[in-house]
């Protein structure tokens, strides 16, 4: 039996949640998310608190069921405080920032690699070796982050490249002469 799914989603003030069949919607400060459940599940909301049951004993709808208790909080927090996720780049010359819709890399390449800044996602560079992405749907967020990390992995011999900034690099010793 699930542990998370026991517990019941509380939605803040300021935030609106409408549910219309499988279709949960929620709307606040930094915009409007839905997401469409599974016919194995159920959801309920009484008052500020939305709680999801399984509709049957199956494999299938228990498996759903912590799965879409975690995907209706994540939209409840994302419309009303986001989400951020946080790139540092190292490398002589490594260098990111930010022109008009698009965010514009030096990664050691013989060319700059350009990337296309997706509607609802917002990029900053306060360093040019530090990348903040932010916005509301956290599937999205992690998605943007892992394409411009992918454009330069860090190397595990002297940790060059993009990476998230709670990552630990293991770093190899070299050759040996």
């Amino acid at each position: 039996m699930s542990r998370i799914a026991k517990h019941p989603v509380t939605v803040p003030a300021g935030v609106q949640v409408n549910i219309q069949g499988q279709k949960v919607t929620a709307k606040g400060k930094l915009g409007e998310l839905s997401l469409q459940l599974t016919d194995d599940i159920a959801v309920a909301q009484e008052d500020d608190r939305i709680t999801v049951t399984p509709r049957s004993n199956s494999r299938h709808a228990r498996n759903m069921w912590a799965t879409s208790r975690t995907l209706i909080n994540n939209l409840v927090t994302g419309v009303e405080g986001g989400f951020t996720r946080d790139l540092e780049i190292s490398g002589v010359g490594y260098r990111a920032a930010v022109q008009g819709q698009d965010l514009v890399l030096q990664l050691g390449y013989s060319h700059e690699v350009r990337y296309a800044i997706p509607a609802g996602i917002q990029i900053k560079c306060a360093r040019p070796t530090a990348v903040t992405i932010s916005g509301a749907d956290k599937q999205r967020v992690g998605q943007v982050a892992a394409e411009i990390r992918a454009f330069r992995k860090p190397e595990p011999f002297k940790g060059k490249g993009v990476k998230y900034a709670e990552e630990r690099i293991l770093r190899k010793e070299g050759k040996k002469k």
